[in-house]
């Protein structure tokens, strides 16, 4: 058996991990300007919510596949899904298409991210972990950082296309490296894979967006979401192996730090997915300008991240998670108050700075408490349901946003078509006249979205102020009631 190479190891992984993270921050950069050369506007949140489906129902998946066949197959197999999804959407003819290839693309993020932190956990010990996860996080907060600035820099030197294309060579790379210098030896654990459970939450999902979609479908897919939704839960009581252990919510700082975590997402997410397509179509600015005002997101959160780090012994977890979303609140609030035609760019950078600091200072309490609040054996899967909620309410908002901008401009006076003209090349070639007449109207309908987003964003922090008053380092003996014993995540 040939030994692993773990520095050559860590850069694949570093790099596959940069891909992940990059991805949702370039594509809101891209995503206008694709619109505009597609159409389709109607499907431009489907664009993100197919994706962070994908990705976030097949993760436990590919937990439990990686555990069966090895970390390695399995994070190839991720990195092949993701470039062969990113080729397909530089290729896309049609919005209908680039949201398909947008699910394949998510089917191999799925893989990646969690592939990647199990590897390390393999490779090194506890001591050695905790350096390497710094690492792992500050790749997070570059990616965070360069995503919109790159993406904007390519969509506006090159087009909307090789944001998906530049994929390609770092994902080869990364595969290549990995292929070469990590050489595991896999430790068989049976497990039962929930493949009815990812099916039918899937289904209940896909069922919420469509009826957000239009009147009509509501008719049908409302009823199918509360069906599935009720078949979902049926089936994760009797899984051996659920993909969402129901016990642990009965636990209270898991269930608040779910549903808070849930709100919090979709606010996260409504704001990177739509405050681009605001500077792009509404205040006219170009794809380095949409970029730039959600680029400050990222560097707020680390800055409270590590901040609320440091002083979370002295102050507890309350304060942080109240305080932290109260700066949520009125980053939402500002910017449902403050976005008007002619605004400075400068407004929508500060809000969504402060937005990244109220989340920053929100999020590192919530994941401690919930990691301290659980046996050693069930750490794993609590994180991961806590996480799972976050990114599903953020594909959930962004669905239900995406139709309430495509109902606020039915029958509206601008069209869909000259909306996409505001977006692409032509607008240079339109009638000022119509500039403001379409830009008003598409004002009006993104008023109705970030007034939404602030009152997701008030929902939150009104959940957020029932999480109970945990003694910080106290919560680590707490039992969680379970009918059963403890599994595996």
């Amino acid at each position: 058996m040939r030994t692993t190479h773990r520095p050559l190891t860590v850069v694949a992984l570093l790099l596959g991990l940069f891909l992940a993270a990059m991805e949702m921050t370039v594509v809101s950069t891209a995503m206008p300007t694709a619109v505009g050369d597609l159409g389709g506007l109607h499907l431009y949140a489907w664009a993100f919510s197919a994706y962070m489906l994908t990705a976030t129902v097949t993760v436990p998946i590919h937990g439990k596949l990686a555990d069966l066949r090895g970390r390695k197959p399995v994070m190839l197999a991720g990195i092949a899904l993701f470039l062969l999804g990113s080729m397909a959407c530089g290729r896309a003819s049609s919005m209908e298409a680039l949201v398909a290839f947008r699910a394949v693309q998510g089917l191999g993020a799925g893989a990646i991210q969690p592939m990647a932190l199990t590897i390390v956990g393999d490779l090194f010990d506890v001591r050695e972990r905790g350096r390497i996860q710094g690492v792992f996080g500050a790749v997070w907060g570059v990616a965070g950082l360069v995503g919109p600035l790159l993406g904007g820099a390519i969509v506006h030197w090159l087009s909307w296309r090789w944001v998906f294309y530049v994929n390609v060579p770092m994902g080869l790379g990364c595969a290549a490296v990995l292929q070469a210098a990590y050489h595991e030896r896999p430790e068989r654990h049976e497990h039962r894979l929930d493949l009815a459970g990812a099916l039918l939450l899937a289904a209940t999902v896909v069922a919420i967006l469509a009826a957000a979609s239009s009147r009509a479908a509501g008719l049908w897919a409302l009823p199918a979401a509360l069906a599935l939704g009720l078949a979902f839960v049926a089936v994760e009581r009797r899984a051996a192996e659920p993909l969402l252990p129901l016990d642990l919510f009965a636990h209270r700082v898991i269930g608040v730090a779910s549903a808070t975590g849930a709100l919090v997402g979709a606010a996260m997410i409504a704001t990177v997915t739509f405050v681009p397509l605001y500077v792009q179509s509404v205040l006219g600015g170009g794809p380095a300008e949409a970029g730039g005002a959600i680029a400050p997101m990222a560097i707020g959160w680390p800055i409270a991240s590590a901040l609320g780090g440091r002083v979370l012994h002295r102050v507890g977890y309350r304060p942080l998670i109240r305080g932290g979303l109260t700066l949520s609140l009125l980053a939402a609030l500002g910017l449902a108050l403050l976005l008007a035609p002619g605004v400075s760019p400068w407004v929508p950078r500060a809000l969504t700075a402060l937005y990244g600091l109220g989340l920053g200072f929100a999020n590192t309490p919530t994941v401690i408490a919930v990691q301290s609040s659980v046996p050693w054996n069930r750490r794993g899967v609590a994180t991961a349901s806590t996480m799972f909620f976050r990114t599903i309410g953020g594909t959930v908002a962004v669905g239900l946003l995406g139709g309430l901008l495509a109902a606020a401009l039915a029958g509206g006076p601008a069209t869909p078509a000259q909306v996409e003209q505001l977006l692409g090349p032509e607008r240079a070639l339109l009638d000022p006249r119509l500039i403001a007449a379409v830009a008003g109207a598409l004002q009006g309908g993104m008023d109705r979205l970030f007034w939404a987003s602030a009152a997701i964003a008030a929902a939150a922090l009104a959940v957020g102020l029932a999480f109970p008053a945990v003694p910080v380092g106290e919560g680590r003996r707490a039992p969680v009631p379970a009918a059963g014993p403890s599994r595996p995540g």
